[in-house]
């Protein structure tokens, strides 16, 4: 009987990213010859040589950064290794990573496209994927004739909260309005949000805020919701399998490296809005995102903004394209979905949640706005058929 390899994933499981690489090599495995698997929790930032003194093996899938002493030891155990790292440079071993400049290209497209010529981008520094993703923005950017505004600091632990926070703070201050920022991860993101909150700078009118991840637990928990790009780490984790096999079985043809283009982009609340110039209509779309689901009417907008219902007609037409009770519905139906795909809520209690007196009513609107009725919508969502 033939022995299994031995093959250890020193991949982070506590990051969504890296629990998506192990999601791909399980499907790999499910197609080919199983391995003799070894696998340990652990956080992202730890010296490959730790582990290695706990197991004896062929191959190494790897996200930790391959130092020159880490590099001499795997080369001393004549270890068979695939690259999935993407915190420090390239080395001679093979490396399967997401296509980072390409997500910053996508996170410029999708600002771009929403009006946005004030453009920024939040990173951290010293870091090689952040700095590639800041990178294809920028190009991206510059392509369209702009300039793209830069803030960078180290990741977490390396100054107080407070302090990250009050520099953002100030930078976001000096921006151009409305701006389109790009973070160039989920936790970024939240930390661009959160600075928003704190000089209670309106997001998306003022502020549209882009991460990537698409960490839904963390997206979800960003107020408002974070839209974010969706790297196909996964595939990430299936190729690096393949190429290991590959390589195992004395094959010379594996690449010294495999760029994964994301799979799209999540759009949720912190970037769904067109540019607004004028202070006043971004107050209304504000004020109209935070209380359509309360059954405000047009009327109660003008209150708030005091001006003219023809005024706000005209510059609705202008910015948005549509009226401002057509912004209300789609603010309430977009609730409406979410509470639909997310939980087994009545439709009784969703109306009520979303400002409609009645879940007829609701129904009426909904299959209007959708062209389907919410029970419809929610099985196909409850079925993974969308």
């Amino acid at each position: 009987m033939q022995k299994s390899i031995r093959v250890a994933l020193d991949v982070e499981t506590a990051r969504i990213y890296g629990r998506h690489i192990l999601e791909g090599i399980a499907k790999y495995l499910k197609t080919t010859k199983p391995w003799s698997v070894y696998l340990e929790e652990h956080e992202l930032d730890r010296d490959p040589r730790e582990f290695l003194k706990r197991w004896d093996g062929e191959a190494i899938i790897t996200r930790s950064i391959l130092t020159p002493e880490a590099v001499d030891e795997i080369k001393r155990r004549q270890l068979v290794v695939v690259d999935v790292g993407d915190m420090g440079p390239p080395t001679e071993f093979t490396r399967i990573q997401s296509a980072d400049s390409v997500i910053g290209s996508i996170a410029a497209k999708h600002l771009l496209e929403r009006g946005f010529e004030s453009l920024a981008c939040c990173s951290f520094s010293k870091e090689h994927w952040s700095a590639r993703r800041r990178e294809g923005f920028a190009a991206e950017v510059r392509q369209h004739g702009f300039t793209a505004s830069c803030y960078e600091s180290w990741r977490a632990g390396k100054q107080t909260w407070q302090h990250e926070q009050s520099e953002l703070v100030e930078w976001l201050r000096t921006l151009p309005k409305p701006v389109g920022v790009f973070a160039t991860n989920d936790l970024r993101g939240q930390h661009v949000l959160e600075a928003c909150r704190r000089i209670d700078l309106a997001v998306p009118e003022s502020v549209a805020v882009v991460g990537v991840d698409n960490d839904e637990v963390l997206c979800g928990l960003c107020q408002p919701q974070l839209t974010s790009i969706i790297p196909d780490s996964e595939r990430i984790g299936y190729e690096a399998a393949y190429w290991l096999d590959r390589i195992l079985v004395g094959s010379t043809d594996a690449p010294a490296a495999v760029e994964v283009p994301p799979r799209g982009i999540a759009v949720r609340q912190s970037s769904d809005v067109y540019a607004v110039s004028d202070p006043t209509v971004a107050a209304a779309l504000r004020f109209i995102r935070e209380h359509a689901c309360e059954g405000i009417s047009v009327s109660d907008v003008l209150e708030h903004i005091s001006v003219s219902r023809s005024w706000l007609e005209r510059q609705f037409r202008k910015y948005v394209n549509h009226s401002p009770q057509v912004e209300i519905r789609t603010v309430q139906v977009r609730r409406c979905k979410e509470l639909l795909k997310s939980t087994t809520l009545p439709l009784e209690k969703i109306a009520g949640l979303t400002g409609f007196d009645h879940p007829e009513y609701m129904s009426v609107v909904f299959k209007r706005e959708t062209k389907e009725t919410p029970g419809r919508y929610r099985k196909r969502h409850a079925d993974g058929r969308s």
